[in-house]
């Protein structure tokens, strides 16, 4: 066996990377670029009353995404889904998607994708 052996990382708040969005944000706890894993990217996604993040795909990676509060319609290419605390949907690569809070609270997703260095195309 050559190289060490990886080594457990422990991240708090002050080193997530936190993206404003029109409809909400995006916070990131673990990537590539956070510099704490190189196999997967987990954030979570809040999405505001009534807002939706637009139509993306992302082309490298899968996408697994859990309600933990609020309720939203997902919709995976031509399905929609109506969904809410505790469900969670499995969302394979190159399936166009996205997610618009139904509810009257912060909808809060948690996501992770099979890459450390996800991509997304079209708007999030």
């Amino acid at each position: 066996m050559t190289g060490e052996r990886p080594r457990a990382i422990v991240s708090r708040p002050a080193d997530y990377l936190v993206e404003e969005m029109p409809w909400g944000r995006l916070i990131w706890r673990v990537s590539a670029e956070r510099g704490n894993s190189q196999t997967m990217t987990v954030g979570e996604c809040i999405i505001a009353p009534g807002q939706g993040n637009g139509r993306h795909v992302h082309p490298n990676c899968d996408e697994v995404l859990y309600v933990a509060s609020g309720r939203i319609v997902h919709s995976a290419d031509a399905e929609r889904t109506e969904m809410q605390a505790g469900d969670i949907i499995s969302i394979p690569s190159g399936v166009v998607h996205n997610a618009r809070n139904v509810g009257d609270e912060d909808a809060h997703l948690y996501i992770s994708f099979s890459s450390a260095y996800r991509q997304s195309e079209g708007a999030e």
